[in-house]
């Protein structure tokens, strides 16, 4: 009564009348979600029933239905979803061609044209080779892999290139054909075509990775040097 609150300091009167708010999130129990995200692999298994038993064992402090699913499908989207790949020594050869270009300047005319920069990395070993064509044209291709297999020593079983126009005849993700001369290759060398799905540059992270070595480790340090020919280019 006001006899007794009279009594009480003014801190303790405002706490008693003006209690502090319960932040909402305190009120709820978070479920396991990577329990129940597990549970839906299960045949039968649907966010409807997790939700009716995570609501009959917490009761009031259960989220409702709809702030469930939208806090179960913002952890889905948390997960990253990868599969790591385990290479075999001399089994699959990545091939791509770097972004990065390098300015030939002819000597005579002056005319600036831009060299195109091949790599090829070993999936196991991570043994990359480098070099520059004129173009990346079918004809440019292959003759950068067969080089590649020369300074490897050897022919893995899997060449792992992209799907360009230059290489493919119909792109596809799952049954891509590859260009006649590509194909002569597989067949002169006795090695597998499998070209990376479109879009999934973790089909080829290999050479993504030996892209980024060439062009810090190599075409950095050459950004200052002019080049009149390939010859001169690939030397350095």
């Amino acid at each position: 009564d006001w006899a007794q609150a009279r009594e009480l300091d003014d801190d303790t009167l405002q706490a008693r009348l003006h209690p502090a708010p319960v932040a909402r999130s305190a009120r709820h129990l978070e479920p396991d979600w990577s329990e129940l995200h597990q549970q839906l692999k299960r045949p039968g298994v649907t966010l409807q029933l997790l939700w009716e038993e995570y609501q009959l064992a917490h009761g009031g402090r259960a989220y409702k239905y709809s702030a469930f699913c939208e806090k179960y499908a913002a952890f889905a989207r948390s997960l990253k979803r990868s599969m790591r790949q385990v290479h075999k020594a001399g089994e699959r050869l990545f091939v791509d061609y770097a972004g990065q270009t390098v300015e030939l300047v002819d000597m005579f005319s002056g005319e600036v044209t831009r060299a195109q920069i091949f790599v090829a990395v070993l999936g196991a070993s991570n043994l990359t080779y480098a070099c520059a064509t004129r173009t990346q044209q079918a004809e440019d291709w292959v003759r950068s892999i067969i080089a590649a297999l020369q300074f490897i020593g050897g022919v893995p079983r899997l060449l792992v290139p992209d799907q360009p126009r230059a290489l493919m005849v119909r792109p596809d993700r799952y049954e891509p054909t590859a260009h006649r001369l590509l194909a002569e290759l597989g067949e002169h060398y006795g090695v597998a075509i499998l070209p990376a799905r479109p879009a999934h540059p973790k089909d080829k992270a290999k050479v993504e990775v030996g892209v980024q070595v060439v062009e810090r480790w190599i075409l950095a340090r050459l950004r200052g040097r002019r080049f009149i020919n390939l010859a001169e280019l690939n030397r350095a």
